[in-house]
């Protein structure tokens, strides 16, 4: 295939249409800078794992650099008359806050879930179908509610060696699952992160939950806006945004392209087309640095990131210890639009004490640039963090340079 563009080009189109080339905020990021960054990521995927921060958290500190928690919180779960909500949860890219108003396009994805997503939890509807009539009536005259707190309402009690992980959880938690994954039901969480479910049209709004928007339609609308959010993409880039199957989206890119919402193009290296929306923009350099969630859309694709990036990238928190090759909970870190290194993170609460537990630089780069803004950047994770200091231990290749930048050697 012909390329239009270089790689390098494509790196560049892909960290603008993130949000790398925009203007980072001069004071405290406030609700329109979070806003903006929403709008350029789409989805911001969850996950629960705290060695650092959660998942959700960090793109905005990647694009905005630290700001208060609190933005995120309010504008997930919280609604009032002066800051309405903006996000919900829903099974978009996996677990993800999407916007409100996207909501009702994955009401097709509702329909699918409407007996759960896992077999053990269509196994929990066929056998205790009253079960959900009774849930859905706790939360409609309680409000809010955690599984727990139904179960208290409905006089369950189960013995505490079945409260654990998730296959050893009751019935009710099993239930309010498969009412959110079809959308009866949606979800707001505590400062804790604790979940609790509510009524979607108490969460929502009931104009949103009633609205129904054909198939094809929402799924050509998913695809514009993974298109954009990309930038540049591959048919298999644009699938995975939102999980969509690539049949879906081979069936609405011809409209797309008609209607000039992208345009087919070669890049450099590439073996199949990419798709450049037209809103793209090529900046002549992204000169930024960032430390990117392990979940962040730069990198949540595997495949992408390695052809954008050259950059193989696998999370290894369910590797067992002594397998991994980079560490436990590893942030790449982009730089001048290289991912030049990756570290693995701890944030040791209880020292006050940024925890480098390995660090490790790419072929090519110039250590000493990449150790010295890594540094400045991990410093003021630290701080972002409420922790007090950065100590690296001497593990992985950029280590030693990483600790003489911090000012340890």
């Amino acid at each position: 295939m012909s390329a239009d563009l270089s790689t390098a080009a494509a790196r560049r189109i892909a960290l603008a249409a993130q949000g790398f080339a925009d203007r980072p905020p001069a004071g405290t990021p406030t609700r329109t800078h979070f806003a903006r960054v929403l709008g350029r990521t789409r989805l911001l995927q969850m996950d629960s794992v705290n060695v650092l921060a959660r998942a959700h958290y960090l793109p905005a500190f990647s694009r905005l650099g630290p700001y208060d928690d609190e933005l995120l919180d309010r504008a997930a779960w919280r609604d009032t008359a002066r800051a309405p909500r903006l996000l919900a949860e829903y099974w978009a890219h996996e677990a993800a806050l999407i916007p409100v108003d996207d909501w009702p396009l994955f009401r097709w994805r509702m329909r699918e879930f409407a007996e759960g997503r896992w077999r053990h939890t269509r196994d929990v509807l066929r056998r205790s179908g009253a079960l959900v009539d009774d849930v859905t009536a706790v939360i409609a005259e309680a409000g809010a509610s955690t599984p727990r707190q139904i179960e208290d309402r409905l006089g369950i009690d189960r013995p505490a060696a079945e409260k654990g992980s998730w296959w050893t959880r009751g019935e009710v938690k099993h239930v309010c699952e498969a009412l959110f994954a079809a959308g009866t039901l949606s979800s707001v969480r505590d400062r804790n992160f604790t979940r609790a479910y509510d009524l979607a049209e108490r969460v929502l709004g009931a104009d949103r939950c009633a609205t129904e928007i054909a198939e094809t339609d929402a799924v050509r609308e998913l695809v514009a806006k993974a298109a954009a959010a990309h930038g540049i993409a591959t048919l298999p880039d644009l699938a995975d945004y939102y999980r969509l199957k690539t049949a879906q989206v081979r069936a609405v890119l011809g409209d797309l392209l008609d209607d000039g919402t992208v345009r087919e193009v070669g890049v450099e290296g590439w073996n199949e087309p990419a798709y450049l929306h037209t809103a793209a923009r090529t900046p002549r350099a992204v000169p930024r640095s960032a430390l990117l969630s392990p979940f962040d859309p730069v990198v949540f694709f595997r495949p992408r990131t390695e052809r954008l990036f050259g950059f193989r990238y696998r999370i290894e928190i369910y590797v067992p210890a002594h397998k991994r090759v980079h560490g436990y909970y590893v942030l790449p870190y982009l730089h001048d639009e290289r991912l030049a290194a990756r570290v693995d993170l701890k944030a040791d609460r209880t020292a006050g004490v940024l925890q480098v537990l390995a660090a490790h630089h790419e072929p090519d780069v110039d250590i000493g640039r990449v150790a010295h803004d890594l540094a400045a950047d991990l410093r003021t994770t630290a701080t972002w963090r409420g922790l007090d200091d950065v100590v690296v231990q001497p593990r992985g290749d950029l280590a030693p340079a990483l600790t003489a930048a911090l000012g340890g050697g």
